[in-house]
Protein backbone atom coordinates (compact mmCIF):
# COMPACT_ATOMS: atom_id res chain seq x y z
CA UNK A 1 0.00 0.00 0.00
CA UNK A 2 1.30 3.69 -0.82
CA UNK A 3 3.19 5.23 1.74
CA UNK A 4 3.28 8.84 2.61
CA UNK A 5 3.44 11.10 5.41
CA UNK A 6 1.76 12.03 8.28
CA UNK A 7 2.51 15.63 10.58
CA UNK A 8 1.53 17.82 12.95
CA UNK A 9 2.67 20.82 14.69
CA UNK A 10 3.67 21.38 18.40
CA UNK A 11 4.29 24.02 20.22
CA UNK A 12 5.97 25.79 16.55
CA UNK A 13 7.70 22.28 15.77
CA UNK A 14 6.54 19.80 13.45
CA UNK A 15 6.70 16.39 14.18
CA UNK A 16 6.19 13.57 11.25
CA UNK A 17 5.86 10.11 10.42
CA UNK A 18 5.81 7.76 7.78
CA UNK A 19 2.86 5.29 7.41
CA UNK A 20 0.91 3.27 5.44
CA UNK A 21 -1.94 5.66 3.74
CA UNK A 22 -5.13 2.78 4.73
CA UNK A 23 -4.00 1.66 7.94
CA UNK A 24 -3.15 5.11 9.21
CA UNK A 25 -6.64 6.15 7.79
CA UNK A 26 -8.25 3.48 9.61
CA UNK A 27 -6.65 4.69 12.66
CA UNK A 28 -8.24 8.11 12.04
CA UNK A 29 -11.09 6.31 11.91
CA UNK A 30 -11.04 4.80 15.12
CA UNK A 31 -10.68 1.34 13.30
CA UNK A 32 -7.01 0.94 12.61
CA UNK A 33 -4.02 -0.87 14.49
CA UNK A 34 -0.85 1.78 14.65
CA UNK A 35 1.56 -0.74 15.12
CA UNK A 36 0.62 -1.95 11.17
CA UNK A 37 0.06 2.24 10.17
CA UNK A 38 3.57 3.11 11.04
CA UNK A 39 6.45 1.95 8.85
CA UNK A 40 9.58 3.28 11.27
CA UNK A 41 9.54 2.62 14.95
CA UNK A 42 10.89 6.54 14.89
CA UNK A 43 9.19 9.95 14.82
CA UNK A 44 11.20 12.20 12.96
CA UNK A 45 11.51 16.35 12.79
CA UNK A 46 11.86 15.89 8.75
CA UNK A 47 10.91 12.15 7.49
CA UNK A 48 12.72 12.97 4.01
CA UNK A 49 16.04 14.37 5.47
CA UNK A 50 15.99 11.63 8.24
CA UNK A 51 15.95 14.33 11.09
CA UNK A 52 14.50 11.84 14.08
CA UNK A 53 13.23 14.04 17.09
CA UNK A 54 14.99 13.90 20.21
CA UNK A 55 13.90 12.00 23.19
CA UNK A 56 12.96 15.27 25.51
CA UNK A 57 11.85 16.88 22.87
CA UNK A 58 8.72 15.07 22.57
CA UNK A 59 8.33 14.66 26.02
CA UNK A 60 7.70 18.79 26.01
CA UNK A 61 5.04 18.18 23.04
CA UNK A 62 3.30 15.29 23.18
CA UNK A 63 4.15 14.23 27.21
CA UNK A 64 5.00 11.13 26.46
CA UNK A 65 8.37 9.61 24.85
CA UNK A 66 6.24 6.09 23.74
CA UNK A 67 6.66 6.25 19.48
CA UNK A 68 3.09 4.65 19.05
CA UNK A 69 1.23 7.03 21.15
CA UNK A 70 2.60 9.72 20.09
CA UNK A 71 1.91 8.28 16.00
CA UNK A 72 -1.28 7.89 17.07
CA UNK A 73 -1.77 11.49 18.48
CA UNK A 74 -0.10 13.35 15.05
CA UNK A 75 -2.83 10.66 12.86
CA UNK A 76 -5.48 11.96 15.27
CA UNK A 77 -4.85 15.27 15.39
CA UNK A 78 -2.55 16.41 11.91
CA UNK A 79 -2.12 16.17 8.39
CA UNK A 80 -1.52 12.83 6.42
CA UNK A 81 -1.04 12.82 2.82
CA UNK A 82 -3.02 11.47 0.42
CA UNK A 83 -2.66 9.89 -3.04
CA UNK A 84 -4.54 11.22 -5.91
CA UNK A 85 -6.26 7.88 -5.96
CA UNK A 86 -7.52 8.48 -2.28
CA UNK A 87 -8.25 12.11 -3.15
CA UNK A 88 -10.78 10.63 -5.91
CA UNK A 89 -12.15 8.39 -4.21
CA UNK A 90 -13.28 10.35 -1.37
CA UNK A 91 -14.64 13.75 -3.74
CA UNK A 92 -16.52 10.49 -5.79
CA UNK A 93 -17.92 9.94 -2.82
CA UNK A 94 -18.79 13.28 -1.63
CA UNK A 95 -20.29 13.77 -4.86
CA UNK A 96 -22.62 10.77 -4.37
CA UNK A 97 -23.55 12.08 -0.60
CA UNK A 98 -24.28 15.74 -2.57
CA UNK A 99 -26.21 14.27 -5.19
CA UNK A 100 -28.66 12.41 -2.60
CA UNK A 101 -28.98 14.99 -0.44
CA UNK A 102 -30.16 17.17 -3.81
CA UNK A 103 -32.67 14.53 -5.07
CA UNK A 104 -34.17 13.98 -1.43
CA UNK A 105 -34.22 17.91 -0.29
CA UNK A 106 -34.21 19.82 -4.00
CA UNK A 107 -37.04 20.74 -6.00
CA UNK A 108 -37.21 22.36 -9.75
CA UNK A 109 -39.50 25.75 -10.07
CA UNK A 110 -42.67 23.48 -10.28
CA UNK A 111 -42.11 21.27 -7.21
CA UNK A 112 -40.99 18.12 -9.14
CA UNK A 113 -37.55 16.24 -8.18
CA UNK A 114 -34.89 16.27 -10.34
CA UNK A 115 -32.74 13.24 -11.95
CA UNK A 116 -29.82 11.71 -10.38
CA UNK A 117 -28.37 12.50 -13.93
CA UNK A 118 -29.30 16.23 -14.11
CA UNK A 119 -27.99 16.78 -10.83
CA UNK A 120 -24.44 15.53 -11.59
CA UNK A 121 -24.45 17.39 -15.07
CA UNK A 122 -25.34 20.54 -13.33
CA UNK A 123 -22.65 19.91 -10.44
CA UNK A 124 -20.04 19.77 -13.49
CA UNK A 125 -21.92 22.63 -15.18
CA UNK A 126 -21.64 25.07 -12.04
CA UNK A 127 -17.97 24.50 -11.10
CA UNK A 128 -18.67 24.07 -7.80
CA UNK A 129 -15.29 23.20 -5.60
CA UNK A 130 -15.77 21.12 -3.06
CA UNK A 131 -14.50 22.08 0.55
CA UNK A 132 -13.58 19.45 3.86
CA UNK A 133 -16.94 20.08 5.29
CA UNK A 134 -18.94 17.16 5.17
CA UNK A 135 -21.41 17.73 2.47
CA UNK A 136 -24.57 18.20 4.78
CA UNK A 137 -22.70 21.45 5.84
CA UNK A 138 -21.47 22.18 2.21
CA UNK A 139 -25.57 21.54 0.78
CA UNK A 140 -26.71 25.40 1.01
CA UNK A 141 -23.79 26.79 -0.76
CA UNK A 142 -24.24 24.19 -3.50
CA UNK A 143 -27.96 25.00 -3.81
CA UNK A 144 -26.80 28.56 -4.23
CA UNK A 145 -24.52 27.76 -7.05
CA UNK A 146 -26.58 25.30 -8.89
CA UNK A 147 -29.21 27.98 -9.08
CA UNK A 148 -27.06 29.65 -11.41
CA UNK A 149 -27.49 26.62 -13.86
CA UNK A 150 -30.70 25.61 -13.34
CA UNK A 151 -33.78 26.47 -11.67
CA UNK A 152 -33.42 24.46 -8.33
CA UNK A 153 -34.83 25.42 -4.07
CA UNK A 154 -34.31 23.63 -1.30
CA UNK A 155 -37.44 22.14 0.75
CA UNK A 156 -36.93 23.37 4.03
CA UNK A 157 -38.28 22.93 7.68
CA UNK A 158 -38.36 25.14 10.39
CA UNK A 159 -38.56 23.34 14.16
CA UNK A 160 -38.37 24.82 17.58
CA UNK A 161 -36.50 22.37 20.06
CA UNK A 162 -35.57 22.59 23.72
CA UNK A 163 -32.75 20.69 24.61
CA UNK A 164 -32.25 20.13 29.14
CA UNK A 165 -28.94 21.35 30.10
CA UNK A 166 -27.58 18.35 30.74
CA UNK A 167 -27.15 17.32 26.92
CA UNK A 168 -26.23 20.80 25.68
CA UNK A 169 -22.39 20.70 25.56
CA UNK A 170 -23.10 17.35 23.50
CA UNK A 171 -26.02 18.28 21.10
CA UNK A 172 -24.37 21.85 20.31
CA UNK A 173 -22.48 20.67 17.66
CA UNK A 174 -25.01 19.44 15.28
CA UNK A 175 -27.17 22.42 15.45
CA UNK A 176 -24.84 25.01 14.90
CA UNK A 177 -24.82 24.74 10.97
CA UNK A 178 -29.02 24.75 10.77
CA UNK A 179 -29.49 27.33 13.71
CA UNK A 180 -31.75 30.34 13.20
CA UNK A 181 -31.75 31.36 16.71
CA UNK A 182 -31.13 30.20 20.24
CA UNK A 183 -32.34 31.17 23.64
CA UNK A 184 -31.06 30.23 26.88
CA UNK A 185 -33.49 29.50 29.73
CA UNK A 186 -33.00 29.70 33.62
CA UNK A 187 -32.63 25.90 34.61
CA UNK A 188 -29.90 25.80 31.40
CA UNK A 189 -32.04 24.33 29.06
CA UNK A 190 -31.49 25.40 24.98
CA UNK A 191 -34.69 26.81 23.06
CA UNK A 192 -33.85 26.50 20.02
CA UNK A 193 -35.29 27.04 16.36
CA UNK A 194 -33.51 25.57 13.35
CA UNK A 195 -34.19 25.65 9.74
CA UNK A 196 -33.36 22.44 7.91
CA UNK A 197 -33.49 20.56 4.41
CA UNK A 198 -36.74 18.41 4.83
CA UNK A 199 -35.12 15.61 4.03
CA UNK A 200 -32.55 15.26 6.40
CA UNK A 201 -35.17 15.56 9.74
CA UNK A 202 -35.12 11.95 10.04
CA UNK A 203 -31.26 11.32 10.25
CA UNK A 204 -31.26 15.00 12.12
CA UNK A 205 -33.58 13.17 15.39
CA UNK A 206 -32.28 10.15 15.07
CA UNK A 207 -28.78 11.55 16.25
CA UNK A 208 -30.78 13.99 18.47
CA UNK A 209 -32.40 10.88 20.58
CA UNK A 210 -29.62 9.11 20.73
CA UNK A 211 -27.85 11.34 22.19
CA UNK A 212 -30.45 12.77 24.94
CA UNK A 213 -32.56 9.35 25.11
CA UNK A 214 -35.39 10.95 23.76
CA UNK A 215 -35.46 13.64 26.33
CA UNK A 216 -35.78 16.83 23.53
CA UNK A 217 -39.25 18.84 23.64
CA UNK A 218 -39.61 19.24 19.44
CA UNK A 219 -42.29 21.25 17.51
CA UNK A 220 -42.40 22.25 13.33
CA UNK A 221 -42.97 26.01 13.13
CA UNK A 222 -45.89 25.82 10.48
CA UNK A 223 -45.40 29.17 8.75
CA UNK A 224 -48.80 31.29 8.41
CA UNK A 225 -50.40 31.42 4.98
Amino acid sequence: MPNVIARTKVKGKQYEIEVDIDEALKVKNGKGDITKALNFNRIFTDVKKGNGAKEAELKDAFGTSDVYEIAKKIIMSGEIQKTQDVRDSERDAKIKRVVDLILKNAVDQHGRPYTEERIKRAINEAHYSFDSRLPEQQLPDIISKLQTVIPIKLETKRIKLVIPAQFTGQVYGILKDYKESEDWLSNGALSVVLSMPAGMLMDFYEKLNHITHGAVQSEEIVEKK
